[in-house]
């Protein structure tokens, strides 16, 4: 795959890191409730095959989805990973029940890299992002140190078990703190064109050349700004979703998208958002939301 196929146009993480705008999270790929098996395991591998037939090269995923379900089938639909980055997260494990549990310790990160590690089948990982926050809403950051989590990882990162390194969930004190401890490629975090707090963030990362992340490109939207979205996707002739990922690409050149999906047609959809230029009145319109 080459650099002018990639989807969304491209961005380089890091020397000999260059990834499509346009990525795939994996997310939806395990059972219900981000839990257990898929029903269809064959379908999940045909969409994340078909992701990379569209111009796809960035892989969002996380061990504890499943957990270890959705590493295992990246790994049946895509090893070994060919021009290929892919992105996981540490930080949480899940409980026999499905609950999402923190575990930040140096000891439980160090487990959990050498569970991306076996369930991906490789030897390093692209980038390993440590997932801080949560808070009541399940995605707002927690302020505090993250100084000893993050040193953790750095030092597998010195041991040759991760390349390079993100974080998530996370504010701008968060950022700056593991920057002043190691280099940060991406930052992950909830933002979209109705919950826009990282705005200043966004600026500040793209300024340093560094990806911005966002997830949750429809959350949270109330019904009033679900209908503006709605009203201009209609005027465009294409879907809500496709118009909320397009006008994350055109926010800001450091925005990478990591939208997912368990459907082939939906995965369609989404990566034909990376073409859909938006004119400057649906922009403005668009931005008044929030």
């Amino acid at each position: 795959m080459t650099a002018n196929t990639l989807a969304g146009g491209t961005f380089t993480l890091a020397d000999g890191l260059t990834v499509g705008r346009l990525g795939y999270g994996a997310m939806q790929l395990a059972g219900p409730g981000v839990f257990g098996p898929p029903a269809d395991r064959d379908a999940a591998v045909a969409v994340l095959r078909e992701a990379v037939e569209l111009g796809v090269n960035h892989i969002d995923t996380a061990d504890f989805y499943g957990p270890h379900v959705t590493n295992q089938i990246i790994r049946e639909a895509l090893h070994p990973y060919d021009g290929i980055v892919v992105v996981t997260k540490v930080g949480a494990v899940r409980d026999d029940q499905g609950a999402w549990v923190h575990q930040r310790s140096p000891e439980q990160l160090r487990a959990q890299v050498h569970d991306n590690l076996r369930n991906l089948g490789v030897d390093a990982l692209d980038v390993v992002n440590l997932r801080v926050g949560g808070g009541d809403d399940g995605h707002s950051a927690v302020p505090g140190s993250i100084a000893e989590p993050f040193a953790a990882l750095v030092e597998m990162q010195q041991e040759g078990l991760i390349k390079h390194l993100g974080i998530s969930t996370v504010n701008a004190e968060q950022v700056a703190e593991a920057q002043s401890i190691a280099p940060v490629v991406c930052v992950q975090n909830a933002y979209n064109v109705a919950h826009r707090e990282d705005d200043k963030l966004v600026e500040s990362l793209a300024a340093q050349g560094i990806a911005y992340v966002p997830y949750f490109p429809l959350g949270g939207f109330s019904p009033l700004q679900s209908e503006v979205l709605n009203s201009v996707a209609a005027r465009l002739g294409a879907t809500p979703m496709a118009v909320a990922l397009a006008w994350l690409l055109q926010r800001s050149p450091n925005i990478l998208l990591i939208p997912g999906t368990s459907s082939l047609a939906h995965l369609r959809e989404n990566v034909a958002a990376a073409s859909l230029d938006l004119p400057a009145d649906a922009i403005s319109e668009l931005d008044a939301i929030a």
